[in-house]
């Protein structure tokens, strides 16, 4: 009788066990992370709040840097571009217009420094980035010590402008420089490199060069370590060399890469200042004794910090800024039929 009563009583207390397990396994359901119960408590108002407002304020710090340092310069300097500002009395603005700039498209200073950027940019990009691809193609290949190798790519990069820059002045020097006396020893008459036209575009060019050469470098050549190797074998397969390898194969995947290059390139040869500034020593902001190698950059700053006139450097500023929005866009037009020839 006893056993009987214990045996009814045990299903129901596993079945009261089971029910009074609910609210506890309701509650662990609720975990870590979700709402506490009771809609309309504070603790649950602040919860949605929390979860509304926390993304937001981690991305905050971003575009708060990026208005103050950059929105905000970008749009001041639009007005000023439109306003007669002199640095010396930043209080009297007078609006100008369109004055600024079509003083600049009347000015053979401005076309002057738009050709030299342009020569200076083709001169430094070209070689550059072709020397980078052939550099990431003998680093593709397993070398003793390659990682050095790497390391010695990425210090040009890491070395300052200035640091360069006083190097290869010295180098290019006209009486003395290392580029002279190499030249004399094969008979070439020593060369003015700062007063020279093609000469002073050439030095310039050859800090870029150096610069940037092993950045580019490393960039070729992550982008030939994700090329599949299924490509190479087939291609030997079909009796393929390597410099057949290199054109039929490298080249081709590499098109995305090389067009990401070349638009950083062009930026970067577009805003280029710290290179010429230095190599010209006193007539640095000038671009030379005849302007010679004075590119937009040189321009805007000999304008706006030399003689004073932010109201047409603003405006200068302005003209690289739409010169590089043009580069954009045609970056964008080859980058799609890049992805639909593909």
């Amino acid at each position: 009788m006893t056993s009987s009563k214990q045996a009814l009583a045990h299903p129901a207390s596993s079945a009261e066990a089971a029910s009074g397990d609910e609210p506890g396994a309701a509650r662990g359901a609720h975990g870590r992370g979700k709402p506490p119960p009771g809609p309309g408590s504070w603790r649950s108002r602040l919860y949605r709040w929390d979860m509304k407002a926390s993304p937001y304020a981690f991305i905050a710090p971003f575009f708060i840097v990026f208005g103050a340092f950059s929105l905000i310069p970008l749009l001041y300097t639009a007005w000023y571009s439109l306003h007669n500002v002199q640095l010396a009395d930043l209080d009297n603005q007078k609006w100008a217009g369109l004055d600024n700039y079509q003083n600049l498209l009347s000015s053979d200073f401005f076309w002057n420094a738009l050709w030299n950027t342009f020569t200076i940019g083709v001169i430094s990009t070209v070689p550059q980035l072709m020397m980078a691809i052939g550099l990431a193609h003998l680093l593709n290949y397993r070398l003793r010590g390659s990682t050095m190798w790497r390391v010695v790519m990425l210090t040009p990069y890491a070395t300052s402008v200035a640091a360069a820059t006083l190097v290869f002045v010295l180098l290019y020097s006209w009486d003395g420089g290392a580029i002279n006396w190499a030249l004399g020893g094969i008979g070439i008459d020593p060369v003015n490199w700062r007063e020279s036209d093609w000469g002073s575009q050439f030095a310039v060019s050859s800090i870029v060069i150096w610069r940037w050469t092993g950045y580019n470098t490393l960039i070729y050549l992550a982008a030939m370590q994700a090329i599949p190797s299924d490509l190479y074998e087939s291609a030997s397969i079909d009796g393929a060399n390597r410099w057949q390898q290199f054109i039929h194969v490298t080249i081709p995947q590499l098109r995305p890469t090389i067009l990401f290059t070349v638009v950083v390139s062009t930026i970067g040869a577009t805003q280029l200042f710290g290179e010429p500034l230095l190599f010209g020593g006193v007539s640095g902001s000038k671009g030379g004794s005849d302007h010679q190698y004075q590119t937009l950059g040189l321009y805007m700053y000999d304008q706006g910090w030399i003689i004073g006139n932010l109201g047409k450097a603003s405006a200068i500023a302005w003209s690289m800024f739409l010169i590089l929005v043009i580069v954009a866009v045609i970056n964008l037009v080859f980058t799609r039929r890049l992805r639909k020839s593909q």
